[in-house]
């Protein structure tokens, strides 16, 4: 039966990590008109984010149910057979899972399969050609802004793929106050990466220039926005947290350390900086001065290319002098930050796309890019690492199997944060 001859719309967010499951809830709630919470679903991995990570997105009272992807499909699977199938899902995933989760739910064979939703939770700054070709055969490939949509129909195109599902649209979680200076606040906030700069020389380098400026400028407050607490997972694994880095140095009084949601530390920033972070767009959205770091280069691995041509771009020794870069109104109106009062209708174009869709007697099948024929050298390998056998034996859930888990993404963590850096320094002897 079309969603549209019932009254609730049915939604099902399945996500990776906590900053994904924070894009899929809030895109759930702007391109459809479901009154209920979406069902979520958090992705069992190494980025498995904390119920702490979950509640500092905000998104939801409700925490969402820890899944592996084949339990996912048997969830949607279920569903249906109560009659309850669920009529939009929302892969907030990176581009290899969506394109494994796109096969399996091809596979379930449903009388009636979901519209499938997906997209990216910020700046695409990185395998922009093979991350939309993984996504290519979901219904809609959603793009945060004007430049992206003609990036991405341009590479579909490119190829020989439809260009119909990608819709303009912008990032959900935009909103806030518009900045207004308030006397006696000055606050900087720098906006952390997990992996950007991924080396311990250049992290260190930016945690010397941030306590150097709180020290020029006593009467600032400066606060290095955190993503999460050490142990904790995040879609990109940190070796060098800056908490750990910091133990080194004497910072001011004036320097702190912030956790929280990033809407809430933003309502109190006369100055957001960061090296090519999403919270840049969250922050121009509200007419908060920002400034991307050069410091360290414009390169893409950095990913603060995207922002040439903003007017954004400025080192440490320009921050120290007093700048405070101003943004360029073109540049601006082609990212979709709706900085100029048009958010509230970046949504309509994808909502009126989804209820199209809906209303279909039913849905064309699902035809991605990616098939044995056009990569029979890379989707197998894709696929296969994802294991989405939903008529594999259900594995029972026990508090042994719990504690196994939860010690194996510790010691993977362990790995990465600890023993793969002594390594490298080894190999450089």
């Amino acid at each position: 039966m079309p969603a549209s001859t019932r009254e609730a719309v049915r939604v099902a967010v399945l996500a990776d990590s906590d900053t994904r499951w924070k894009w899929g809830a809030l895109t759930a709630r702007r391109i459809t008109t479901a009154t209920a919470e979406p069902t979520g679903f958090v992705l069992r991995g190494r980025a498995t984010p904390t119920e702490r990570q979950l509640a500092e997105t905000g998104v939801s009272t409700t925490t969402p149910r820890e899944v592996t992807g084949a339990e996912f499909l048997r969830a949607v699977r279920d569903a249906e057979t109560r009659d309850e199938g669920y009529d939009v899902v929302v892969l907030a995933l990176v581009g290899g899972t969506v394109r494994a989760v796109l096969q399996g739910l091809a596979d379930l064979g449903l009388e009636r399969r979901p519209v499938v939703v997906t997209g990216y939770v910020g700046v695409v700054y990185e395998k922009l050609t093979d991350g939309l070709l993984l996504r290519h055969g979901a219904d809609v490939v959603l793009a945060n802004s004007r430049h992206d949509a003609e990036r991405f129909r341009a590479v579909y195109e490119g190829v020989g793929a439809g260009a119909d599902s990608v819709v303009e649209a912008a990032l959900p979680f935009l909103g806030g106050a518009p900045h207004t200076p308030e006397a006696g606040r000055d606050t900087l906030v720098f906006a952390a990466q997990p992996s950007v700069p991924v080396t311990r020389t250049e992290r260190a380098y930016v945690l010397r220039r941030l306590i150097g400026h709180a020290r020029l400028h006593p009467g600032r407050e400066v606060l290095l926005k955190l993503r999460s607490k050490p142990g904790e997972h995040t879609t990109h694994l940190e070796e060098y947290p800056f908490q750990k880095l910091v133990r080194e140095l004497d910072p001011p009084a004036n320097f702190k350390l912030v956790y929280g949601h990033m809407g809430e530390v933003l309502d109190r920033t006369d100055l957001l900086v960061t090296v090519s972070s999403t919270a840049a767009l969250e922050a121009l959205h509200r007419r908060i001065p920002t400034a991307i770091l050069t410091d360290l280069g414009v390169r893409e691995a950095l990913g603060n290319h995207h922002f040439v041509g903003s007017g954004l771009l400025a080192s440490f020794d320009r921050l120290d002098k007093g700048l405070a870069p101003t943004p360029d109104e073109t540049w601006l109106a082609r990212q979709g930050v709706a900085s100029d009062g048009s958010y509230d209708a970046a949504f309509d174009a994808a909502r009126d796309r989804v209820t199209e869709l809906l209303a279909l007697p039913a849905l064309p099948p699902i035809t991605p890019y990616y098939t044995t024929e056009t990569a029979p050298g890379y989707l197998p390998g894709i696929l296969a690492r994802h294991r989405l056998d939903v008529t594999a034996p259900e594995p029972r859930e026990s508090g042994l199997r719990r504690v196994v888990r939860e010690a194996a993404r510790g010691a993977y963590r362990h790995g990465v944060q600890r023993v793969a850096p002594v390594i490298r320094r080894l190999g450089e002897l």
